[in-house]
């Protein structure tokens, strides 16, 4: 148990460790990252790959290493059939707040998933089969490889410390990281109801990842709600 206990620490330490040093990167890199995207005299993918890195730096690398080394099925983290729609409808409806934060602030720009990614339009308008190759992988990376970020991290944190009915360990520490990582960092009205609703969408889905057993509602805000709208 002890032994299981420390492989259970070592995760956790590999994916914060691995997807800090790349925020950190993001950080003090992002002037030049986006400078060099939004520069047409540099090809698509050449302007893509700086800004694919830091991503699977700071939400798939650490998860895949720990997946690999430990021979994890994704199955173990809730990408199952059971319980599917509960998992979908629930973690839907904790994205409600997102989206009437998003409505209220006139913040939503027409439905496009990943469209947060500044070069998904870009990468869209190229030709075939650049184009559905890039999209592709901005899925994979954004959608599915963001979403497993927060569903292993809530796992491993919560084998450690054992949810409760309401109160969800790994679930809280995941809804502050995107909190942070999304820069909802200040006092103000906008910036606090912004942290409140990314707060709720978090912890709302990683606490019905945990009741029900399935995972792909926490996929499905990734593709549908966050970076979206």
């Amino acid at each position: 148990m002890k032994e299981s206990l420390k492989i259970v620490k070592k995760d956790i330490a590999i994916i914060l460790s691995i997807s800090f040093v790349s925020a950190i990167l993001y950080i003090a890199l992002e002037g030049m990252i986006m400078d060099y995207g939004h520069d047409l005299s540099h090809s698509l993918i050449l302007r893509f790959l700086p800004v694919f890195l830091i991503q699977f730096g700071m939400s798939c690398l650490g998860t895949l290493i720990v997946l690999l080394k430990n021979k994890e099925k994704l199955s173990e983290h809730g990408l199952v059939r059971e319980n599917i729609l509960q998992s979908l409808i629930g973690c839907l409806l904790a994205a409600v707040p997102t989206v009437v934060f998003l409505f209220a602030t006139n913040d939503i720009h027409g439905f496009l998933p990943f469209q947060g990614m500044f070069l998904t339009k870009d990468i869209l308008n190229a030709p075939i089969p650049f184009n559905v190759a890039g999209y592709l992988v901005i899925a994979l990376t954004w959608g599915i490889g963001e979403g497993l970020f927060y569903v292993v991290l809530a796992d491993k944190i919560n084998t450690l410390c054992k949810p409760g009915k309401i109160w969800n360990t790994g679930a809280f520490v995941c809804a502050m990281i995107a909190i942070a990582i999304h820069g909802m960092i200040g006092f103000d009205i906008i910036t606090l109801l912004e942290a409140l609703a990314t707060f709720i969408l978090m912890y709302g889905s990683l606490v019905i990842r945990e009741r029900t057993g399935n995972a792909w509602g926490n996929i499905l805000i990734f593709f549908i709600i966050w970076n979206a709208l």
